[in-house]
């Protein structure tokens, strides 16, 4: 006979479950669904969904240290499989922490589901200990909040988050499940929800923007997200070439059109140059295909002009509230982008090729001349962009880039040339702390592929405890840190607005090289240009998860004369 020990409300429960309750039908609904991975924080006010993961071994169950690095990996594995990352956390707390990366999944578009532990029913809304509610709390970020309050609405919730996270513009849902209805005995269902199917471009629709095309000599795609999906780069790129139209890709949005490609006309982000942007101006179409047009992408709602661009525009997004929310469009298609490619390519080919061809020479080449590799001196340590330039001359063709947020990152989105499947992991939301975790997602997600992460030393010490799972699991991710001592970005804002008043930015680091070591990893430490190549070569073959801090420079990332090192506490570079 099974022994018997109290709920914490008194209600005595069996030490042995069984197989039939409300938290088995709601990862009975999961797994139905696709999910066979979940990164969680462990809470008791779900111990209920925790004990049942015991009876689905198929389902990977990754324990992070902190429910923000669970949240940013979730987002980052819903980002590579299309379908909801799942994270679960304790209420209160938990859910607190984890809400940077349901922030994260609204602004990148991408499919999450955050399971909360909540109090039990007799004291929801009476302000009890770690009570929020959720829907007040998420309401402005996430698609859809559900607070189940009986057992068998778990699994229904479940079916429908699954459907949410997914639908239109793809993003966050919230399940809250109260932990005195987590282990009733309910009927085990095994719905599949269909995925959304490719709404195809209607006929009068199709025709208008073949015309549009046929008509123009500078027309210009603006590539988004939405490409990310199957087949959708190579419909992308079938597009490009059958009507010879050069390609900027959204902000991050670098690997959904290959960089090299001679139609790539660069990247649309925080700091396009003058004669670029004008240049984008100068076109006489715009295909805005698979983009929200958000205010990074269109320069703060200036290219295209706002509210009515000076260029004709087709904006095709499969979302109603996206299509001419800010830019009025001349065709405005809310459905599928891939579809929409593949349907014109079944079109025939129209428009002047060899007026064409010269505009799209003249927009690569301006990328080629703002993505060249700079020559860079610096006293005070390693300018990043010579690691980023070594990272890319030994990038293997399935280097997944994973980036924290920061000026170390600039040389990546700059001249990084990415050629899918090489992958570029960056949270759009801006967001610090991203870079372990969504690189401990993506090594779990595709084993074989070769995982470096890239963060600064702010970043790092948000979120690198969680690279634990990483020795834990001995993935062979490369982690890199630039340490400079200091908030970078905050510090070149501050140099550019208040010269010499440099509050809040400067960072006494611990000894990183030590810490990784502590994790049961390979770590070195790097001072010198000519000494990077050689160690990233290390990193790129070791069979293991293996570290490399960078001894990196702050002025080569401040304005010239700029006093970099005010107030910094460096490193000794024998250590």
């Amino acid at each position: 006979m099974a022994g018997l020990f109290p709920h914490e409300d008194g209600v005595p429960m069996t030490a042995l479950t069984p197989l039939n309750t409300s938290a088995h039908a709601l990862l009975g609904t999961l797994t139905a669904n696709g999910v066979d991975r979940v990164f969680v924080v462990p809470g008791e006010s779900y111990l209920g969904v925790l004990d049942a993961l015991s009876d689905f071994p198929e389902v990977d169950v990754v324990t992070c240290r902190h429910e923000g690095g669970a949240s940013f990996m979730a987002c980052a594995d819903g980002k590579l499989t299309g379908r909801p990352g799942v994270i679960m956390v304790s209420r209160g707390p938990g859910a607190t922490n984890a809400s940077i990366g349901l922030h994260a999944a609204q602004q990148d578009a991408v499919p999450l589901l955050l399971i909360v532990g909540q109090v039990p029913r007799k004291d929801l809304r009476r302000e009890a200990f770690q009570e929020i509610d959720y829907q007040r709390m998420f309401g402005a970020i996430a698609k859809w909040v559900c607070e189940v309050t009986t057992p068998e609405a778990v699994a229904e919730a479940a079916f429908k988050a699954m459907r949410v996270a997914v639908s239109g513009t793809p993003g966050p849902v919230v399940l809250v499940i109260p932990e005195d209805v987590q282990q009733q005995a309910v009927a085990q269902p095994a719905w599949i929800a269909a995925a959304p199917s490719a709404t195809q471009p209607d006929a009068a629709g199709l025709a208008r923007v073949h015309a549009l095309i046929a008509a123009s000599s500078r027309p210009l795609i603006i590539a988004g997200g939405a490409f990310e999906a199957d087949g959708g780069r190579d419909a992308l790129l079938a597009l490009a070439e059958t009507f010879h139209i050069p390609v900027a890709v959204a902000f991050r949005r670098h690997d959904v059109f290959p960089n090299t490609h001679p139609l790539y006309a660069g990247n649309l982000d925080l700091a396009n140059p003058a004669d670029q942007l004008a240049a984008f101006e100068s076109s006489d179409l715009i295909l805005a295909l698979g983009t929200r047009l958000g205010d990074v992408t269109t320069q703060g709602y200036t290219f295209p002009q706002y509210p009515k661009p000076a260029q004709r525009l087709v904006h095709c997004f499969a979302d109603a509230h996206i299509v001419h929310q800010h830019f009025g469009a001349d065709v405005g298609l809310v459905g599928d982008a891939t579809a929409l490619a593949r349907a014109l390519c079944t079109q025939p080919v129209a428009g002047d090729r060899a007026a064409r061809g010269a505009w799209a020479a003249s927009l690569h080449a301006i990328h080629e001349r703002r993505a060249a590799w700079p020559g860079c001196t610096a006293q005070d340590g390693v300018a990043f962009v010579d690691v980023v330039h070594a990272l890319a001359d030994a990038a293997t063709d399935d280097m997944m880039v994973c980036l924290d947020a920061g000026t170390f990152a600039a040389p990546v989105y700059r001249h990084f040339p990415f050629v899918y499947p090489q992958r570029l992991m960056a949270s759009q939301s801006g967001a610090m702390g991203y870079g372990a975790p969504s690189a401990i997602a993506a090594q779990l997600r595709y084993p074989a592929a070769r995982v470096v992460c890239l963060m600064g030393d702010g970043g790092f010490m948000m979120t690198g405890n969680e690279m634990m799972a990483a020795a834990e699991r001995q993935l062979p991710i490369l982690f890199m840190v630039s340490n400079n001592n200091c908030y970078g970005s905050i510090r070149l804002h501050q140099a550019r607005t208040y010269p010499g008043r440099y509050v809040g930015t400067n960072l006494a680091s611990p000894d990183f090289v030590m810490m990784a070591r502590a994790f049961g990893m390979q770590a070195e430490y790097v001072t010198q240009p000519d000494a990077v190549p050689a160690a990233i070569r290390r990193g790129l073959h070791a069979q293991a998860p293996y570290f490399i801090e960078v001894r990196t420079s702050l002025a080569a990332i401040l304005p010239d004369g700029v006093d970099s090192i005010a107030g910094l506490r460096l490193r000794p570079s024998a250590a």
